[in-house]
């Protein structure tokens, strides 16, 4: 690996503006530094990253989520008070779903490792916050599978090189809030009832989960629909996903069949057909009956989504999940039927030592959900605690105790037992 370039911050002046940030006042050591680094990856693309550290450490624990630059997580100071260093870095697709394929952010993975590695840290250990879990599960699952078997492609058709990368492995594994995947997320909360993805306003009412009439109900009431309602909702779901799917398959083929074109018989419009990557919407991508009838899959969760308490305005508004995304980046990020990206498909290959921590007032991973991740890993050397919190680990309710916390005491405790 190729260290592009490295700028390492004044430390009291890192340290002093760090402090304020996400993570609680008073829990980063005064001892604590920071050092920015921007390294290359091994297909030529530059990711940045933070190292927070108290001098001397031989293991540093990798937070990462594949569409944020979370160089403030509330967990590094817990990682810190460990006796582990902190590495928090960002990919190159940082709040920008159009570029976003898991596969070839395999590649940003391994290069903060990497870094790691030449730096020269002994132990790694991958820490995966909520959409980070299920790209550190993927990171995994190719880390140790021979190189000749590792995705050759993308879902849409690119080629990976996958086979060509050094891909460190890592030695254990933290879970905190993960969801079943960036697609199965997205799958659960899809609004069905889109009648024309060209109209974000087109509504078939049989399925539409927001009106009275399939049984929606608006605070201090729980919403309550039928098994009957929810069954077809659900089917629904999974045909939208297929249509898109196809639709973007499509897409993909046609730019292919332009570009396969003779360069004798080729035309001007031809090539332009050949290269042009359309861009497109999906709307209404956050209405999981679950947010609003409390007594499915029941859990300490408030009503509402993890977007605001309003679910039309994030249902129907600009901001939400894959709300952008280009052929590409649908099939392997937001498509819950091809996305590689999800502990249905990765967690049988995840072996290492795991800590899961889910919070039990997440209105975006369930009780159900998180059952699932953790019966999906295959080590046996793993346990799981359950802490009251939002998606963010944050109170739900005035007095109670910090679900950040308590679960840095868990993530402290994990890092300093024996692998």
């Amino acid at each position: 690996m190729q260290l592009a370039a490295q700028r390492t911050a004044d430390p009291k002046k890192a340290t002093a503006g760090l402090r304020g940030a996400s993570w609680t006042p008073g829990r980063l050591p005064a001892d604590a530094r920071a050092s920015v680094h921007t390294v290359a990856t091994q297909d030529g693309a530059q990711i940045t990253g933070f190292l927070h550290a108290r001098g001397g450490e031989k293991s540093v624990v990798s937070l990462m989520h594949p569409r944020e630059l979370i160089a403030t997580h509330y967990l590094v100071p817990e990682v810190l008070l460990s006796g582990s260093a902190c590495w928090v870095q960002g990919s190159r697709s940082v709040g920008n779903d159009v570029r976003l394929e898991h596969e070839i952010a395999l590649f940003d993975v391994a290069a903060g490792l990497n870094f790691l590695r030449g730096a020269g840290f002994e132990h790694l250990t991958l820490l995966g916050n909520s959409g980070g879990a299920a790209l550190f599960a993927l990171y995994i699952q190719q880390s140790g599978a021979e190189p000749s078997r590792r995705f050759a492609k993308t879902p849409g058709g690119r080629p990976t090189k996958l086979a060509e990368a050094n891909l460190p492995l890592a030695e254990r594994l933290i879970l905190i809030a993960p969801h079943l995947g960036p697609g199965k997320l997205l799958q659960n909360c899809i609004d069905p009832s889109v009648t024309d993805e060209a109209d974000a306003l087109a509504i078939d009412a049989p399925l539409f989960a927001f009106s009275k009439e399939n049984g929606f109900q608006r605070p201090p009431e729980s919403a309550r629909y039928s098994p009957q309602f929810l069954e077809r909702y659900r089917q629904a779901q999974r045909e939208r996903v297929a249509r898109i799917d196809a639709s973007a398959r499509a897409s993909i083929e046609e730019r292919l069949r332009a570009r396969g074109a003779s360069k004798e018989a080729i035309d001007l419009q031809t090539r332009i057909r050949g290269v042009h990557t359309p861009i497109f919407q999906v709307w209404r991508t956050d209405a999981d009956p679950r947010c609003f009838d409390l007594s499915l899959d029941p859990s300490d969760r408030k009503w509402g989504t993890v977007w605001g308490a309003d679910p039309l305005a994030s249902n129907f508004g600009s901001i939400g999940f894959g709300r952008s995304c280009t052929a590409e980046s649908w099939l392997s990020t937001w498509s819950g039927l091809s996305s590689n990206a999800s502990f249905e498909k990765c967690g049988p290959a995840i072996e290492q030592p795991t800590l899961m921590i889910d919070y039990t007032g997440d209105n975006t991973v369930f009780p159900a959900d998180a059952a699932a991740i953790f019966a999906s890993l295959r080590t046996s050397r793993k346990s799981r605690r359950s802490i009251r919190g939002n998606h963010h680990g944050q109170p739900l309710a005035e007095g109670d105790p910090s679900g950040q916390l308590l679960a840095g005491q868990a993530i402290q405790e994990f890092l300093r037992s024996r692998p």
